[in-house]
């Protein structure tokens, strides 16, 4: 299957209680704070790709499988941009509980392991995701355990039931409301979001926005 297919179907197709609607955006630039977030590539990569995304959300497992990998490898690994996730955790309850518990991944075990973990949650991602509660602190706690230690993974759990993940939780959902994110994956590329359909227009965004920040 082409890039171009490929683009179609994760990143213009986006989810709500799974149905897949279109998402509206702007072209204007908005100021996000990307202090404490997660992200893969080189710190002084000059252009911040941030997807706000939903673990249970079918449209961003489609993402994360389809066109993280393709993104990564054009973009991040050689330095032109760096990936953040952010959660946008609405489908169901225990999408916050996800969140909240990559949160306290991300907080006491550190960004490689958050990043492991993450991908863990969209690889165990459940059909129908909206109607079942599957993200239990147990099942949680079952996935962490094949990526950490178990001394890591007693930590974690101590933490998460302190609540220590819910202010990173709520930084991100607040950030997410203020900017109109209504459906996810939504992408932002050096401040401004994605309205494009293929790879191409993805690539053309972060080089303008790296030309805009010289």
């Amino acid at each position: 299957m082409s890039k171009k297919i490929f683009w179609i179907i994760g990143i213009v197709a986006v989810c709500i209680i799974g149905v897949i609607v279109l998402t509206d955006v702007s072209e204007k630039s908005v100021v996000l704070d990307y202090e404490g977030q997660p992200f893969l590539g080189e710190e002084s990569a000059p252009v911040e790709i941030v997807e706000f995304g939903d673990y249970k959300c079918p449209s961003c497992k489609d993402f994360n499988d389809n066109l993280f990998p393709i993104i990564y490898k054009e973009l991040v690994e050689n330095g032109k941009a760096k990936l953040y996730f952010m959660n946008y955790s609405f489908i169901a309850a225990d999408s916050t509980t996800a969140a909240q518990f990559a949160e306290t991944v991300y907080q006491e075990l550190g960004n490689e392991e958050f990043w492991k973990f993450h991908e863990l949650l969209f690889k165990n991602q459940q059909p129908a995701a909206e109607q079942t509660n599957y993200f239990t602190e147990a099942f949680l706690e079952e996935l962490l355990a094949e990526v950490a230690s178990s001394e890591d993974v007693k930590k974690v759990m101590s933490a998460y039931q302190n609540h220590e993940g819910e202010a990173a939780l709520k930084k991100d959902m607040k950030m997410a409301k203020n900017l109109g994110v209504s459906s996810t994956p939504t992408i932002f590329i050096g401040g401004k979001e994605f309205k494009g359909r293929t790879m191409s227009d993805f690539t053309k965004m972060v080089e303008e926005a790296a030309a805009d920040g010289k």
